[in-house]
């Protein structure tokens, strides 16, 4: 009956992961492109931030991609749709709360995975957690904005 519930449960994880390796794939495509867009010296800065945001978003989809493969699925190829604008503060909006949303799907990854005692990949996603709120704060900066408080499924 546990195994059950456990094989349940890992299908969910494995799912959940695919969603997360999906908004990495549009983190990277979103900075690639961002990056490149912002134009002016007062975005000449973030611009760089942006590609250095594109290559850690890489290295965490590298590390989705490879525990999912690990937990016996196949990663997904498909990105989220990637938002555009012509408006500077518009796409770094978007990036913004796309990180927000990440931070939180991958909080609630952790408590999955250790729910059914993947301890490894629970601290692999916390390290990837810790670059996220980095970028996080990049963004806020950049925006001259308070950072968003991500909160807890049920608090």
């Amino acid at each position: 009956m546990a195994e059950k519930k456990n094989s349940g449960a890992l299908k969910e994880l494995i799912e959940g992961l695919q969603q997360d390796l999906s908004r990495e794939y549009q983190a990277i495509i979103a900075y690639t492109v961002y990056s490149n867009v912002l134009k002016g010296a007062q975005w000449m800065n973030i611009a760089g931030e942006l590609r250095k945001h594109a290559g850690e978003e890489l290295a965490h989809a590298l590390t989705i991609a490879d525990q999912i493969d690990y937990l016996g699925a196949v990663p997904n190829a498909t990105p989220k749709p990637v938002k555009l604008s012509d408006k500077a503060e518009e796409m770094l909006h978007f990036d913004l709360n796309n990180e927000t949303e990440t931070i939180r799907q991958y909080r609630k990854r952790v408590r999955q995975a250790e729910a059914i005692g993947h301890f490894a990949l629970a601290e692999q996603i916390r390290q990837i957690i810790m670059q996220e709120q980095e970028h996080q704060h990049d963004l806020a900066t950049a925006l001259g904005e308070d950072v968003p408080h991500v909160l807890e499924e049920g608090a």
